[in-house]
């Protein structure tokens, strides 16, 4: 069995060829014992791409246990330049493959080719190699210490596998955010079992068929598809064998991941929800600023855990930066993934439409100004039955508006005045969340000032989007537990443990 039944050739057009999604067990792709599937639909025109294998307790008891036991074989006696060489394989035979991972892709998601073609795919590919790259030439520590005997002792750091990691991974980003773990994860020296997001199940299965291509050993990486409670996802991070559990998504999910993981003590990293703000002060390059709010805020259609729902704006510039934004907003092209000119896609499915639209309505009965926006655009043909709805932007809302305190993700933003740096600031961190903010400004002594101030894990000025994979990345408060970046990912993925040698 291959990973996608009818994935051998991209197909022109994404047109509706069927793809049957299977578990990845142990080097092998199988449907499983459950006989339960589900029908894979296109955000486009929720058109049935294909079939996807539900896995229960017996798929993923099997996933995980095929996991532990490849920490024993082959892959546990590695050498970190063999493991790190497979890895760069596997980047190269993705790469090989650009045009069905970026077809997969696209077909789960509905975004603009062009879209995942620059982001999805190559940094999806370039997070195995740079991983492989950090572990090369990471340091451990050695002492040496007094004993009353005078001999002295010499201590020394051994950095280990953590074991067999539970990978549950997002749908907006999911080739990229499911490698971002991967790729450390078997760096490391771990091995994984990836939940792959029920809306988008393609990429990850496809991956098996690359990692059996490159050679790497059977059990290393594993897929079971499924849903959370009560199906693939509850089993797996419940599951005793499993050594830590990384996640991305919602703060919800994350609090259930985290009572999971409780027992057995097992360690947690946490990319959860945000609420993210943007400071427009009256000194920024207004032209700067207005691209990279327009990135932040509809880039995805809104779907990005780093993007933008809150913008404050300093009044002098406040009507001249809605104006112009709403323009940029009503500019967006709208349109079929494969069409050069789109630039917005559709919503991942018509249930997270559903949730988007009800705060559409939410903030006109909570006295918001719709400055653009606010329903579902008129789509031509089948995209008429697709997850659109219009990029929109509100003011007038109050500090303490349901529109403005929960996270929506998707194409929408509020925009309100601020008058002073302090009051900018504290609009920006009164919230729960604390992931990431833009801070827009042209005086250098302003830019230090006010990020350092910022209550979040990731603060761009005059920027947005723009990651040194090197650095830490995570959120604070109920945004997320752990760093994960460059070495920062080790402290995770790894455990280190101290040799003392008397001498």
């Amino acid at each position: 069995m291959t990973a996608l039944s009818a994935m051998a050739q991209p197909v022109d057009g994404l047109e509706a060829a069927r793809r049957e999604a299977l578990h990845f067990i142990n080097g092998a792709f199988t449907k499983g014992q459950t006989g339960k599937s589900w029908e894979n639909r296109s955000p486009l025109d929720n058109s049935v791409i294909g079939l996807v294998h539900e896995g229960g307790e017996a798929e993923v008891d099997a996933a995980v246990r095929a996991a532990h036991d490849a920490l024993k074989g082959d892959w546990g006696r590695m050498t970190v330049e063999q493991r790190t060489t497979l890895l760069g394989a596997v980047a190269d035979e993705i790469n090989n493959r650009f045009d069905e991972f970026l077809e997969a892709e696209c077909l789960d998601t509905g975004k603009p080719m062009g879209l995942a073609r620059h982001i999805d795919i190559p940094r999806g590919a370039a997070n195995f190699k740079m991983f492989a790259d950090v572990i090369k030439t990471i340091p451990t520590e050695a002492f040496e210490s007094a004993t009353p005997d005078g001999a002295g002792a010499l201590n020394y750091s051994l950095r280990k596998p953590r074991g067999v990691i539970a990978v549950v991974c997002p749908w907006n980003l999911p080739l990229l955010l499911m490698t971002w773990k991967v790729g450390p994860a078997l760096a490391c020296g771990n091995t994984v079992v990836v939940k792959p997001s029920e809306e988008t199940p393609l990429t990850a299965t496809l991956l098996g068929e690359v990692m059996n291509k490159v050679g790497v050993p059977k059990g290393v990486y594993n897929v079971v598809h499924g849903f959370g409670p009560e199906s693939a996802g509850a089993y797996l991070t419940g599951h005793p064998l499993v050594d830590g559990v990384t996640f991305t998504g919602e703060t919800r999910t994350g609090e259930a991941i985290m009572r999971a993981a409780s027992s057995g003590m097992r360690p947690v990293s946490l990319e959860l929800g945000g609420k993210n703000p943007a400071l427009v002060f009256a000194d920024c390059d207004m032209d700067k600023a207005i691209e990279g709010t327009m990135r932040s805020v509809f880039a995805n259609c809104g779907q990005v855990c780093l993007g933008t729902e809150r913008v404050y704006v300093e009044r002098p510039i406040f009507d001249e930066f809605v104006a112009r934004l709403k323009a940029g907003a009503e500019a967006l092209t709208l349109g079929h993934p494969t069409d050069k000119a789109t630039n917005l896609g559709p919503l991942i499915s018509q249930e997270h439409r559903d949730k988007v639209l009800s705060y559409y309505k939410l903030a006109v009965e909570e006295g918001a100004t719709v400055v653009t926006g606010g329903g579902v655009p008129e789509m031509p043909g089948a995209m008429a039955d697709g997850a659109w709805v219009q990029p929109t932007i509100w003011t007038g809302l109050s500090d303490d508006a349901r529109v403005v305190r929960e996270e929506i993700f998707g194409p929408c933003c509020h925009i309100r005045p601020f008058d002073t740096e302090e009051e900018a600031v504290a609009l920006a961190n009164d919230t729960q969340y604390g992931l990431a903010c833009s801070v827009w400004t042209e005086n250098l002594s302003r830019a230090h000032r006010v990020s350092a101030q910022m209550d979040v894990g990731l603060c761009w000025v005059n920027s947005w989007f723009l990651r040194d994979l090197r650095t830490p990345f995570g959120g604070s408060k109920q945004s997320g537990i752990g760093r994960e970046g460059g070495v920062h990912s080790l402290e995770f993925y790894t455990e280190l443990s101290n040799v003392c040698i008397k001498l």
